[in-house]
């Protein structure tokens, strides 16, 4: 008997991990579901180092090199052709010759031959998870369950173009301040390498050794530390640039950031919208696709880019899971607007959860256009206020000598 790893949803929506022991995957998958367990990943269990091989070559760069634009275009396409009438296996084949992305290409390669053994497609998925994410192997699963596998690829292609349209949109508002602060990046560095120094021969010349106003000197000796150590200069700038994403990445780190992203005017607005917009379309496209509703607000609260919307989500789990309705837990969480939560009321009173979310979801898509309009407007002033102080205390640090040098002439 071999050996299996495996991740599966529990019937409270929890995840669960382990290992069993079985004859092949497929009874293993059947000893799984006596037990009450949806397998989502199951993998043989090979040694540490051939199970690292197997990952870096099946995976390895995978998550940049195939980008979801792709990944959707292959998903709308795949779909298209199931409508049309060709078998699974036809329609792989058919991706795989137009396919140039040699490493999409050898994902798509692998899928086929594991449709081809026998296996579901869903099986094949899950041998890249760096390509496929839960929600994609979820939705094929439920779409390859139910006998409705062109219908589920088409919901998924509409919400992974949906997510790459909205995507677009939050990077669009970052735009506007990262210019801004490269501009004061570089406005500053050019001041105090070459501007200042000029003004410091100057100083040396008029004041004859006095002593500087204590700005001007402390512009002075950051001038001096950055030509005598531009290397020592850069060096630390990429410290504190690293630095920071490091600490963002941490677990308190993000939960600071994601607080605050919940509680700046403009900024709070922004940010609930996109997660508003991401839990609706998500968790619709699942419901719709026929999963669960406990592994559906599992899959979706793992999509979700801000922790504390993700802690509100676990919580509504719990509650769901015990019986309570959807609505009730969303609106005591006090993050969702009341629009939303007594649309999803309605939707559940009428049978129609799926396509309630949907249209919330269709709504909110809408509206972040205004809310991106709305976040560079009180980003635009905040950001030139910023550069403006920069650059004023330097010019200011700089004439209060040669105020005091006129006024010691006038005198």
């Amino acid at each position: 008997m071999a050996k299996y790893n495996y991740t599966a949803i529990d019937p409270t929506g929890a995840q669960k991990t382990g290992k069993i022991e079985a004859d092949s995957e497929e009874t293993a998958k059947n000893m799984l579901a006596a037990q009450g367990l949806m397998v989502t990943t199951i993998a043989s269990a090979v040694s540490r180092s051939s199970a690292t091989k197997i990952k870096s070559k099946q995976t390895f760069g995978l998550g940049k090199i195939i980008k979801t634009e792709d990944l959707a275009v292959f998903t709308r396409q795949l779909a298209t052709l199931l409508e049309a009438g060709l078998p699974l296996l036809r329609g792989l084949e058919v991706m795989i010759r137009q396919e140039r992305n040699k490493r999409f290409k050898q994902v798509l390669t692998g899928i086929a031959e594991n449709v081809r053994s026998g296996n579901n497609m869903s099986d094949g998925l899950m041998q890249y998870p760096r390509v496929f994410d839960r929600l994609f192997v979820n939705m094929v699963k439920a779409g390859e369950a139910g006998g409705v596998l062109d219908v589920v690829l088409g919901r998924l292609a509409k919400f992974m173009e949906k997510s790459v349209k909205t995507a677009k949109k939050v990077k669009s508002a970052m735009v506007y301040p990262m210019v801004v602060v490269t501009v004061a990046v570089i406005i500053v560095a050019v001041l105090m390498v070459f501007v200042v120094p000029q003004f410091q021969k100057i100083f040396a010349d008029m004041l004859g050794g006095a002593a500087l106003p204590a700005v001007t000197q402390l512009v002075v000796n950051v001038s001096t530390f950055m030509q005598e150590n531009i290397l020592a200069t850069i060096g630390i700038a990429i410290a504190v640039y690293f630095g920071f994403k490091m600490l963002m990445k941490t677990k308190v780190g993000r939960r600071a950031k994601d607080k605050m992203a919940l509680s700046i005017p403009k900024i709070k607005d922004f940010n609930i919208k996109v997660n508003v917009s991401r839990f609706a379309r998500t968790f619709g496209t699942l419901m719709s696709s026929g999963v669960p509703i406990l592994e559906a607000l599992t899959i979706t609260r793992d999509t979700i880019p801000n922790s504390v919307v993700q802690d509100a989500l676990t919580k509504v789990h719990d509650r769901v899971r015990d019986g309570e309705s959807l609505a009730t837990p969303l609106e005591q969480q006090k993050i969702f607007p009341n629009m939303v939560t007594s649309m999803i009321d309605v939707g559940e009173e009428t049978g129609e959860l799926s396509e309630m979310l949907n249209r919330i979801a269709d709504n909110y898509d809408e509206d972040l256009d205004n809310a991106v309009a709305a976040l560079t407007s009180i980003i635009e002033p905040v950001m030139i206020a910023g550069l403006a102080v920069i650059v004023g205390t330097i010019v200011i640090a700089l004439f209060l000598p040669i105020i005091k040098i006129v006024q010691s002439i006038a005198s």
